[in-house]
């Protein structure tokens, strides 16, 4: 849900003075209903979007019902802010955006789609391929499209695997740059540095340095980012904006949830 008149792209482009983040939602890992709860008290944390996506093979029924109950949650949170004069309802007016493994998993009911080419993967299927499947599809639905960069960087988990990419290894900070500039001419809006959904290490804040020299590129960086003081890291190193998954999907109850996001996204305040 956006506020009115106004685009995803120009949402996630607005500067701010610290890094922002974003709460990364499985649907395979969870029903609707959890998926919504988990989402408010993410935007109640201070996450300023949700991404709808990550397995590989989530059919696109599940993504969609994730994304209509999420939808509703925010429409009944902003419709309550209406009615009391002491709340602030556009807070709630926050993108819900997909994050597809493929194709397959799109949903009309999302405000946004990443529309990414993962640059590194030696596989015409996601250089390609996917896109021009899903695109069809996508222009039928109305859903903007974020034209967007993708590099899976070491350890590169399952992502990197069935993406078939040449991770981006720490000492590759030249490489990182061109992959940066490269994505800027080809009228990328969005690079996004993936570690890898659950990885044991982050993206090395050397690489994040390098990519965030292009300036006119949003630089998402996310995968192996559980506590405060990573999230600090890839904020200090130059990330627009910090995405977390794993952290929530093994929070073991809200309050959990709650208190384990608090601490990430007030790092990134400080």
């Amino acid at each position: 849900m956006l506020r009115d008149e106004e685009s995803t792209l120009s949402y996630i482009s607005s500067k701010k003075s610290s890094t922002r983040h974003i709460t990364l939602i499985d649907p395979a890992k969870q029903d609707p209903e959890t998926a919504a709860n988990r989402a408010i008290v993410a935007i109640e944390c201070g996450s300023e979007m949700i991404f709808v996506g990550g397995s590989t093979d989530t059919p696109d029924e599940i993504v969609h019902a994730t994304c209509v109950a999420i939808q509703e949650a925010l429409e009944l949170r902003v419709f309550a802010s209406s009615q009391d004069p002491s709340a602030d309802e556009e807070s709630w007016k926050i993108p819900v955006v997909l994050f597809p493994g493929g194709a397959h998993a799109l949903s009309p009911a999302a405000d946004a789609i990443t529309f990414m080419m993962l640059m590194n993967s030696t596989s015409r299927k996601f250089l390609v391929g996917e896109q021009l499947r899903g695109a069809p599809y996508l222009s039928k639905f109305g859903v903007e499209a974020l034209p967007t960069g993708y590099l899976v960087c070491a350890p590169g988990g399952r992502v990197g695997e069935v993406g078939e990419a040449e991770l981006i290894q720490p000492e590759d900070a030249e490489l990182v740059h061109s992959y940066a500039l490269t994505a800027s001419m080809f009228g990328f809006k969005i690079l996004y540095l993936e570690a890898g959904s659950g990885a044991d290490k982050q993206v090395d804040p050397s690489l994040i340095q390098s990519a965030a020299k292009c300036e006119n590129l949003i630089l998402l960086v996310g995968g192996g980012i559980r506590t405060a003081e990573q999230a600090s890291i890839a904020a200090k190193a130059g990330a627009n904006w910090i995405v977390t998954g794993t952290l929530t999907e093994n929070a073991d109850n809200l309050e959990d949830l709650r208190n384990k996001l608090s601490a990430v996204i007030d790092a990134l305040k400080s």
